[in-house]
Order: C-alpha cells, then structure tokens, then sequence
C-alpha cells in the first residue's frame, strides 16, 4: 500500500494538468437507483468502453472526486463478481447518471458461487494482485454475508474511509450492515446497498383455502410461533388433501433458525451445534415424514417451480432480495413442459402476501469492498456512495425494484408514502421489513458461517430421507467440516 501510494503522489505531481482535466471530465450529474441479476459463467469478463458524457460542464465534479482528495491513477476499472445482479444495477442505473469520464473502460470478471469458484478465483486475483499490470488490477470486489470476514479481516479490503467515504456518508446505514464487514481492529471495510431482514412469503389463494382469508394479519396470528407454524402445516395438508405442502424443501426454514443462534458455530476452534440447528433437523425430519414439505433443495429445478403459476407450495421463507429477485423471477419464470417451452406468462403475479412469521431473522446481503492495490478509489467511492449513502438514489431503486435499501431515511420516505407493491397483491411488504430489521443481530457470526452452514444441510439431508440416522448424518458432517477447516475440532 505505501508503493501504492507513493507511485500515486508521484503521478499526480506530475501530471498535474491531467489531474485537473480528469476532475472535471469526472463530472457526474444526480442520483438513482439499483437492481438485479442472473448466474453466469466460469470467470466470464466483459470489457466496456464508456461513452463520452456530452452535457458534463467544465468545473463539476463528482462527489468522490471532492472526498479526501482521492485520485484515480488508471482508466480501467475492475469489479469481481459472481453473478450478474451488481453488473446491471452499475450498468441500467450508475451509468446512466455517472457515465464514466471519456476513455474509461470496465471489466466485470464474473464467476459463480457453486463449489466456491467465485472465491477461489477471486483469492488467485488478490494473490496476483501486488504484480498485476495496472489494467488487470481487482478496484473493487463484492462479498457476502456468511464469508464477509474472511476477507474483512485480511490485508485483501481497504478502509471505506480510505477511499472517501466519510462517517457522515454511514449515518443512514443499519448498524448491523456497518457490524459484518467490520474488521477486529474496528475499521470498517465494506458497505451494503441492501438490509435483509427476514419474512414468510404465502400464496394468498391457497390461504383462503386453508385459513378463509389471505389478509397478513390474520394469516400472522396462524403462524406467530413455531408451534402454531406446525400447526398450521398440518392444517395445510388436510385443508388440501395433501395437494400443497407447508414448505418446499429441507432447507427452507432454515436460516430463521441459524440466525437465531445464541453462540457462534465455533469457540476456542471447537465446533459448536446451537439448539437452534438441532431444533431444525427435528422439524425438518417431522415435516419430511409428515408430507408436509416436498423433499427439495434450495435452487434446484422443483423448488424452482414450486414458486410459478403451477407451484402447490404454500410459502417461503424469504428476506429483500428473495422477493424481488427470486420469487419474482420465479413465478413469472418461462417453464419448461414436455420438452418444449410453455409461456406462463403473468403467472401468479399478485397472488402473493407476506407475513412476519414465527421468528425476526435475516438472511444474506452484498457487501462493496475497495480492493488493496486497487488504483480507482475515486470511482470506486462514488459507486459505494451512489449505492449505498445516497438517499434520493436508494429510494427511487426500492421503489421501482421492490428491494430493501441500507438507508433508514429512504426507508421511512416510503413508508410514510401509502406505498403498496402490487406484485404482493397492494400490500406495503416495506413496513414489514423495516420491523424486522430493527431486530438483527449479528453478535454471534463468525468466519465459518458459509461452509458450516452448507455443511450441516448437506450432512442431513440422507436423515431427511431415511437413508441414515442421526448420529451418522452428525458424523458426516463433521467430516465436511474439518476437511473444509482442518483446523477445526469435534
């Protein structure tokens, strides 16, 4: 970082007269929004040039040009990603009112989340990092929440400060977002444009069903604890003769109960199984034999389905992103039908409520990360700030993409604005989550949530079906763990 930052002071003293001239092509008028995407390839990279801003006038300057006196000492911009949610938002939203100044170009280096690809790919970049050509240089990388500390606590993520942004910039965020991607040593290394806080997403029809209303209040008193949530899968199951299922799959509910832990998953590098994990495999196991789920898995093809116009799965349990991205892709996905493709088109849009649930949880989140060795941090903090500080800009993109942003005052324009979502049927889902998000608590997260977490669902699923006790289930699993951690303890 100090070769860094010499070679950068060097370049600015002489080239002052660029400097200059970058500033002012740097000019970038107002603020928006945000939104989603796709899976890709293995390390697929797509290199842009940007267009020229024609209405840029002389003597703007964008808000990252103005903070801490951050330069960029490059033209091309690197971003590493695992799917293609954060290259559309930067694409349909940033560029759009930040064109990047006349010669830029960008590459998104894409890479999925299967096997752990993105994040091995990503960690040989950062290995190269300190002897990569200017042009190959990680500016900015994108994290989520159940490996953010792996790379908080590393050499591998700058300051948020650093970069320019400021504690004034943060005060909008939940304090919980700011919590994750905070290192050990208090320095905060990441920023989210989203709060995931958690709720139960049910079809409206198969409630009046069941329940005789698809009214969230009513629907909330049938499953405001886990004991009336098992209840009510039972009633599901008879009201429907067995037709609909309470949940899709094993894994359905289970970060209501991981993110309920009351210890982390490992103390004094001993494996810790919280009651909350094991209380999961006991109803999972009784929803399982009880036909009151279908025996899936997160993503797979059948799960998938469940959520379109021909799904018979009563609800899921959903945070931010689950609905307005996932559940909504879903049920107006393309299905596939005797081998040729069948249009569904609206589906079931509008046939979908959401409700508080048995228990407050959240699940996921992105985080921005400013890459060490990086040399755009001017650009780089004007991305962080437009997705995630701006408040006019994260409004307008949870109005128009139905997301959560990380800004309690965009948050409560919204809510105090009769705001509906008419894919839930005209009902304010906002409101919900901004109750549940006040209740997130991230105490007890640690470095290896994501494979002990993966872990744990893969070991069980042959109890799920009968194809193993308990006990050997719990024996595979501690496998998995330690041959992921070796330097893990049973």
């Amino acid at each position: 970082l100090l070769v860094n930052t010499k070679i950068q002071i060097q370049f600015l003293l002489k080239n002052l007269k660029k400097t200059i001239a970058l500033l002012s092509a740097l000019a970038m008028a107002g603020t928006m929004l945000a939104g989603c995407g796709t899976k890709g390839g293995d390390d697929t990279k797509t290199t842009t040039t940007a267009a020229k801003d024609e209405t840029t006038k002389a003597g703007e300057t964008t808000t990252a040009a103005k903070a801490a006196e951050v330069k960029d000492t490059n033209k091309h911009l690197v971003i590493y990603i695992w799917n293609e949610e954060f290259k559309g938002m930067f694409e349909k939203y940033y560029l759009k009112d930040h064109p990047l100044p006349d010669g830029y170009t960008y590459d998104f280096v894409l890479n999925p989340s299967k096997d752990n690809v993105y994040q091995n790919k990503l960690d040989e970049a950062i290995q190269k990092q300190a002897d990569a050509a200017d042009d190959d240089k990680i500016d900015m990388f994108l994290i989520e929440a159940d490996y953010a500390l792996k790379y908080v606590n590393s050499d591998a993520t700058k300051d948020v400060k650093s970069v320019g942004i400021t504690d004034d910039d943060l005060k909008n965020q939940y304090e919980y977002t700011k919590q994750i991607a905070t290192d050990s040593n208090g320095v905060l290394k990441g920023v989210s444009w989203q709060a995931t806080p958690g709720l139960f997403v049910y079809r409206r029809s198969i409630a009046k069903t069941v329940f005789g209303t698809d009214d969230p209040a009513k629907v909330q008193e049938q499953l405001a604890d886990w004991d009336k949530f098992d209840a009510a899968a039972k009633t599901v199951k008879e009201k429907t003769s067995g037709k609909v299922t309470m949940l899709s799959g094993y894994a359905d509910s289970y970060r209501t109960f991981s993110n309920n832990v009351s210890k982390p998953w490992v103390a004094d590098n001993k494996i810790v199984v919280d009651g909350n994990i094991t209380k999961w495999i006991d109803q999972t196991k009784t929803f399982t034999d009880n036909g009151y789920n279908q025996k899936t898995s997160l993503w797979d093809d059948n799960w998938t389905k469940g959520q379109g116009p021909n799904g018979n799965v009563f609800g899921y349990f959903y945070s931010t992103w689950g609905i307005n991205f996932t559940l909504l892709g879903n049920s107006l996905a393309t299905q596939v039908k005797d081998g040729g493709k069948e249009e569904v088109g609206n589906g079931i849009y509008g046939d979908w409520a959401a409700c508080e649930g048995p228990q407050s949880y959240y699940w996921g989140g992105t985080w921005l990360a400013a890459a060490a060795g990086g040399n755009n941090d001017a650009i780089v903090a004007d991305i962080m700030k437009y997705f995630t500080v701006d408040t006019k800009s994260m409004e307008a993109y949870s109005r128009a993409t139905q997301d959560y942003v990380n800004n309690k005052e965009s948050i409560k324009n919204i809510t105090s604005s009769n705001y509906s979502s008419a894919f839930l049927g005209g009902q304010d889902h906002i409101s919900l989550f901004a109750k549940s998000a006040e209740k997130i608590n991230l105490k007890n997260i640690s470095a290896y949530d994501q494979g002990l977490n993966e872990g744990i669902q893969t070991a069980m699923s042959d109890y799920f079906n009968g194809k193993s006790t308990k006990e050997a289930a719990f024996d595979n699993f501690y496998t998995i763990a330690t041959t992921k951690y070796p330097e893990l303890k049973k």
